[in-house]
């Protein structure tokens, strides 16, 4: 007899209640079920007794792609209950779809991600139609919450409505072509028994009719077959209604689970029920005002909505609706998100954000003990019960130690492949001094076994997955990309030597074609950082890291020395500068470029007037840094200039205004470096670009700027250049500034306005001047406003006398 097909929409708690109906009505000599018949010899593990959500992860990885696919199932699933109660019923249950590594899932995360939303156009038409918002609202008045008689003919309808004469994608084909051969195929050995085949509705119009036609080739369909070489495999995996959630970025059948789990249980009155009381005890744990008045006008909404919309029961939006009708008081700035079934918009109102998550739901997955699992999840755990690593207590790795380096790496191996249950809260960072030790604290494991299988994915071994991660991430980590810092980084924490020295020449190669000077500065400061201080990770004094210093040095000084424009203050170009600064201080021997020539280059740079500010700021600072003369107590101090000339020669004007040549003799305060012998800014003195030029400078001479206090220093300077600013010009200039000190540390900020107390001859601690009562910008914008609004008093003899 031919095939009865049950065109579902997954996750929906009415097609699952069709489906065992239909399955204890029939009895069945075969079930056919959408799902990866590569896992046909493996059914039993789905009968093993787990605790739903859970799902089949698929993972496949050759030479030029990597795949990972999730195939969810939860109690109200049309598959999991297909399973279910055909296994009950005697059947033979198989799935007939292709495995989840074929091309066809290529550009699909989730095996049941809704088809019909890649069809929307019938749908609009359908929700244009019935005067809803959404395909889930459409969906719900006219199944979930409707009468269940004549449920299958209401399913074939709309199915056919939305698949229509569309043509399927090629993926979508591929996949038909192959379940239609397993039906003919099923149909043939069956003889007069029933053959049940339960598929996404999408697919069953497609299946009826490729059904019916003449098998090319008899028996069933041979198994699809991995390319040479590939790696694939499939495990269950624990899930969560947190992950199912459309309202978080899934694209299943049904958002909302929680909700549709106990219409699933029972039913759509006492859904929406719980719906309800979920929603309001959520909003008064936070305390979140909800009076019994309010709550009389969601039910009155709520039933209003209902007998609107024409449902007999109230479905999920009419109570959602309802609720935000009465608890939300004010304007609301984005749309809801279950009238177009879009994840939660940042700046979401608060009562939206609870009536979403107790919608959601909290419940986790649980696998059976005896689930199969991949060799990894064995591994991890003996390297995490070998370093005393199982508990709650915190973890201390002595560096210094065969063991407590043995326990980092197996700690940062997991880091990588993304498992939780340890965070770092110590331990080296990029750049920084010798640290020896790594303290590590234990976070919540929810999700830690779903975590490990899925990184099973890329090895048997901890040691294996890491290496595959850190290898996958230099294949798709562009040149441009700024993660490339991290990566050297992360290799040489995990103890990945041999693609340490794999990646450290890539990175050679990459930054001589860098055009980013922030990521090349990130890259160089954590080279030099390893390079200077790391014996033991065993890449101190590495002479692959040498070649990658001398290459990021020489490839930053070529980009800044050619960057023009007046763009605003760029914190990780600066950065860069201050990673040159630190090479040229610590392993001159190592680069190409001598120290002197850099010092030429960074006066080039001050002089070019077409440079940004801050780059000359810092250029500025550079140069300072690179020829400042050692100190010599003995000596005389010399006469300090006037902090006016030492601001001529810091922005590099003469008397005259002229930025080309230096005004009379050079100054030689405490600050010798500042003796430049032509002009360095034009545009420090202008209120548009002081703040950025000072940034820059902070950030490459901060401690020089700030050594001498006497009226020759350079914050004296520039305390006297500020000080002849006029009111216009200060607010202009005050955000950049801001900025600019933002270079200092709290406590050297707190020192430099003592400094400028104490040159006014006033005593304090310099809080005062760091405290404000409201931010200063505002504070400057109401003093400028009510000094506008004074002058066009008096301009028109309005203000009265006192």
């Amino acid at each position: 007899m031919p095939a009865v097909f049950l065109g579902v929409r997954h996750h929906s708690p009415a097609c699952a209640r069709l489906v065992a109906d239909t399955v204890r009505r029939l009895r069945p000599a075969y079930v056919l079920v959408e799902g990866p018949a590569d896992l046909n010899g493996r059914l039993d593990e789905l009968a093993l007794g787990h605790e739903l959500p859970i799902a089949v992860f698929s993972h496949y990885r050759d030479a030029e792609r990597t795949a990972t696919t999730w195939a969810p199932l939860c109690d109200h699933s049309p598959e999991w209950v297909a399973l279910r109660e055909g296994r009950a019923a005697g059947a033979e249950v198989l799935f007939v779809d292709l495995p989840s590594w074929h091309p066809a899932f290529e550009f699909r995360a989730n095996r049941y991600a809704d088809a019909e939303a890649r069809y929307a156009e019938a749908t609009a038409r359908l929700c244009e139609r019935f005067g809803t918002g959404s395909v889930d609202s459409l969906w719900d008045g006219l199944f979930e919450v409707a009468p269940a008689d004549g449920l299958a003919e209401r399913l074939d309808a709309y199915f056919d409505l939305v698949r229509g004469d569309a043509e399927a994608e090629e993926g979508d084909r591929a996949r038909e072509a192959y379940m239609a051969a397993w039906v003919r195929a099923v149909v043939a050995e069956a003889g007069t028994a029933t053959v049940l085949v339960v598929t996404g509705g999408f697919h069953t119009p497609a299946l009826r009719a490729l059904a019916a036609q003449p098998a090319e080739v008899p028996g069933r369909p041979a198994l699809p077959e991995p390319p040479s070489g590939a790696v694939s495999g499939s495990y269950l995996v624990p899930y969560s209604f947190r992950q199912l959630d459309a309202f978080a970025g899934y694209q299943s059948g049904m958002p909302s689970p929680a909700y549709y789990q106990r219409l699933w249980e029972d039913g759509p009155e006492a859904a929406a029920d719980h719906l309800r009381r979920s929603v309001v005890a959520r909003l008064r744990r936070r305390r979140h005002p909800v009076s019994t008045a309010d709550l009389v006008a969601a039910a009155a909404l709520t039933g209003g909505l209902a007998a609107l919309r024409g449902h007999p029961v109230p479905s999920r939006t009419d109570v959602l609706d309802g609720l935000v009708g009465a608890l939300v008081k004010d304007d609301l700035t984005q749309p809801l998100p279950w009238s177009e079934r879009a994840p939660l918009a940042p700046g979401s109102h608060p009562v939206v954000v609870e009536m979403v998550a107790a919608g959601s739901g909290v419940r986790t997955g649980r696998l059976h003990p005896d689930t199969p699992a991949p060799p990894l999840v064995h591994d991890a755990g003996a390297r995490l019960a070998a370093i005393g690593a199982t508990g709650t207590r915190p973890l201390t790795c002595d560096l210094t130690t065969e063991d407590g380096l043995t326990a980092s790496r197996t700690l940062h191996r997991l880091r990588v492949l993304a498992v939780p249950g340890r965070h770092r809260t110590a331990g080296p960072a990029h750049g920084a001094d010798p640290v020896t030790t790594e303290r590590w604290e234990a976070g919540p494991e929810s999700g830690r076994d779903a975590a490990l299988i899925e990184a099973g994915a890329y090895g048997a071994t901890l040691d294996e997955a890491a290496v595959t991660v850190l290898a996958e991430r230099a294949r798709t980590t562009g040149s441009a990309d700024a993660g490339l810092a991290d990566l050297l980084f992360d290799t040489v924490l995990c103890g990945a030597t041999a693609l340490t020295d794999r990646l450290l020449t890539t990175l050679t190669a990459t930054v001589a074609r860098h055009p980013d000077p922030g990521a090349l500065g990130a890259v160089l400061a954590t080279a030099l950082g390893l390079w200077r201080h790391d014996r033991v990770y065993g890449t101190a004094r590495s002479p692959l890291l040498a070649a990658l210093l001398d290459g990021a040095v020489s490839r930053i000084l070529w980009l800044v020395e050619g960057a023009h424009g007046r763009s605003g203050a760029d914190p990780a170009r600066l950065a860069a500068l201050a990673a040159v600064r630190d090479a040229v201080r610590h392993a001159p021997e190592q680069l190409t470029t001598a120290p002197a020539d850099t010092a030429a280059l960074a006066l080039r740079i001050t002089r070019d007037r077409h440079a940004p500010a801050d780059l000359r700021g810092a250029a500025h600072g550079l140069h300072l840094t690179l020829t400042a003369p050692e100190p010599e107590p003995t000596a005389a101090p010399a006469p300090a200039a006037a902090p006016a000339a030492i601001v001529a020669a810091s922005v590099g004007l003469n008397a005259a205004g002229d930025p080309h040549t230096p005004s009379g003799p050079r100054p030689t305060g405490a600050l010798g470096a500042l003796d430049l012998p032509t002009a360095a800014l034009n545009a420090a003195g202008d209120p548009r670009s002081l703040g950025d030029w000072l940034g820059g400078l902070f950030a490459l001479a901060r401690e020089e700027v700030t050594a001498d206090s006497g009226d020759g220093s350079l914050l004296a300077a520039l305390d006297s250049v500020l000080a002849e600013l006029t009111d216009a010009e200060f607010l202009i200039a005050l955000p950049a500034l801001r900025q600019a000190f933002a270079w200092f540390p709290p406590r050297e900020r707190e020192r430099i306005a003592r400094r400028l107390i104490e040159r006014r001859g006033v005593r304090g601690s310099g809080r005062g001047l760091l405290r404000t009562t409201a931010d200063p910008l505002h504070l400057a914008a109401a003093r400028a406003l009510e000094e506008n609004v004074t002058a066009l008093l008096d301009r028109h003899g309005l203000r009265s006398a006192r």
